[in-house]
């Protein structure tokens, strides 16, 4: 997938729910300009961005990984060149590992590169989430415990407990999240 696809796939979204551009705007705390950016595949969401959008539309963030075109070949697996990517401003990427985002979960690999961190604030989400650490480390933050999360180790926490990471490291980090939905 691509920033145009998941633009468009917002802008859907957003004209189904009767929603303007300044609404959106409003909502995410950016400009109408941006969004209309975002919306033509011309400028990349941070992943704060994305989570408020998919608030405000009142769908997974996921929703916006793939269309129904976009579905993998076989719906038992998936093959790595059929991974639906998603790249968020700030030195982020998801891939979605599941074969289909109707589940009761479902799983992506995140590659966070150094410096970068999930969001200024503390994300909250439903479900429970947990993750294997695949390279490098992140530090985290959950319930306002900080750790560290290295290459081998692996975590679990309801994703209602407000979170966050950042990878403090020189190398990038690579994590295999697996989220339930429920």
């Amino acid at each position: 997938m691509n920033d145009h696809v998941a633009g468009l796939r917002i802008k859907y979204l957003r004209k189904k729910k009767g929603l303007s551009l300044q609404r959106v705007a409003d909502h995410i705390g950016r400009s109408v300009g941006f969004v209309s950016q975002i919306e033509r595949g011309l400028s990349r969401p941070s992943i704060e961005d994305i989570g408020a959008i998919a608030e405000l539309l009142e769908v997974d963030y996921l929703s916006f990984f793939t269309t129904e075109e976009e579905q993998p070949s076989h719906r038992f697996f998936v093959k790595r060149s059929e991974r639906s990517v998603l790249d968020y401003r700030g030195g982020i990427s998801d891939e979605l590992l599941s074969p289909s985002i109707s589940g009761k979960f479902h799983m992506l690999m995140t590659e966070v590169a150094p410096g970068a961190k999930s969001s200024d604030d503390l994300m909250k989400d439903v479900g429970e989430q947990g993750g294997l650490m695949l390279e490098g480390e992140l530090e985290f933050t959950v319930d306002g415990e900080s750790f560290t999360v290295a290459s081998g180790d692996s975590f679990q926490f309801v994703s209602a407990t407000p979170h966050s990471y950042i990878n403090r490291g020189k190398k990038p980090a690579k994590i295999v999240w697996v989220f339930s939905l429920r």
